[in-house]
């Protein structure tokens, strides 16, 4: 299943790799933060939103609450 911010990366013709350049990360940190593997600290929450121009919330809540659930 694909997270929304994996969805939001592809909708704007982003490679993970470019993502991780702009966030000073390797490509696989990053994969691993878009798809659950590791933990996203707020102040990247804060940098990935802001390249995709929204808000922490709207890339990462939907899959928090998915966490809490389980």
């Amino acid at each position: 299943m694909k997270t929304k911010l994996k969805i939001t990366r592809e909708q704007n013709k982003y490679t993970s790799l470019e993502i991780a350049n702009k966030l000073g990360i390797s490509k696989s940190f990053y994969s691993q933060l878009e798809n659950g593997h590791r933990r996203l600290t707020y102040d990247m929450a804060l940098k990935i939103a802001k390249i995709f121009k929204t808000r922490p919330d709207e890339l990462f809540y939907d899959e928090y609450i998915k966490h809490l659930r389980k």
